[in-house]
C-alpha cells in the first residue's frame, strides 16, 4: 500500500438544489472498495426508486486506480464524468457521490446537465466532513509508576491519540501518531525520560485527522 496521505469525506453528507424545475439531491459518502461504493449507490437507489435519473461516480481506492461512473439515462458525459471531474479537482480518494435527479419538465440541454451535475456534486462536497487519512503508528510505552507524570505531560503537549493506559507492575501506555513523525517523537520523549522508559512499536494503519 502506497503511504501517502490522503483526502475522503468522512461519514455522509446530503445536499439539494432546484435547477429550472428539476430537484437535484446529492449524496456523498466515504467508501473503501468497489464493493462499498455499489452498495451505497444501491442504497440512493432503493431510496428514490421514483427518481428520473440516479448518477453517480467514485474513487474508491487510495490511489485513484479504482474510478466508476455512470450517466444513468442522461446524455453521454452529461452527469457521471461531470461528477468524477468534481472528485478529481477536490483530490478525493475512497469517496462517493450519487446525484438523484426529478425531472421538472423543462429540458436543460448538455451544457446545463453538465453545469447541474458538476455543481451539485461541487456544493455538496463543500459541506462534506473532509478528513485526511495518514498512515499511524502506534507505540508501546512503558514506564515505573515515578515516571508516570512526566509521560503525561509529555503526551499532553504533543500531537498524538492516547489509545489505551494500563496499570499493573508498572505503567503501559499505548499511543498512535503519524508514521513520518515517530521517530522524532520517540527520540525526543527518551530524551525527555532521560532513559527511563521502555518503547515498543506496534500495529501501522491509515486513521483520519482534521484537515
Amino acid at each position: 500500500m502506497e503511504e501517502k496521505s490522503v483526502r475522503t469525506v468522512f461519514g455522509r453528507y446530503e445536499s439539494e438544489k432546484v435547477i429550472e424545475r428539476s430537484r437535484f439531491l446529492t449524496y456523498s459518502a466515504h467508501v473503501e472498495s468497489e464493493e462499498e461504493a455499489k452498495a451505497f449507490i444501491a442504497e440512493i437507489r432503493s431510496k428514490h426508486s421514483l427518481a428520473t435519473h440516479v448518477c453517480y461516480a467514485f474513487i474508491s481506492d487510495k490511489v485513484g486506480n479504482l474510478q466508476r461512473f455512470s450517466d444513468d439515462g442522461e446524455p453521454q458525459g452529461t452527469a457521471g464524468v461531470p461528477i468524477l471531474e468534481v472528485l478529481k479537482a477536490k483530490k478525493l480518494y475512497e469517496t462517493a457521490v450519487a446525484v438523484v435527479r426529478y425531472f421538472g419538465g423543462i429540458k436543460l440541454g448538455a451544457g446545463g446537465l453538465v453545469r447541474a451535475y458538476s455543481s451539485s456534486a461541487a456544493e455538496n462536497l463543500d459541506g462534506a466532513d473532509i478528513r485526511v487519512l495518514e498512515m499511524c503508528a502506534e507505540r508501546i510505552f512503558t514506564v515505573e509508576y515515578t515516571g508516570v507524570d512526566s509521560l503525561q505531560k509529555y503526551l499532553s503537549t504533543h500531537t498524538c491519540s492516547l489509545l489505551s493506559t494500563d496499570y499493573g507492575e508498572k505503567v503501559q501506555c499505548r499511543i498512535a501518531v503519524k508514521k513520518r513523525e515517530a521517530e522524532g517523537f520517540c527520540a525526543d520523549l527518551l530524551d525527555y525520560m532521560q532513559g527511563r522508559i521502555k518503547i515498543e512499536n506496534g500495529e501501522e494503519y491509515y486513521a483520519p485527522f482534521k484537515e
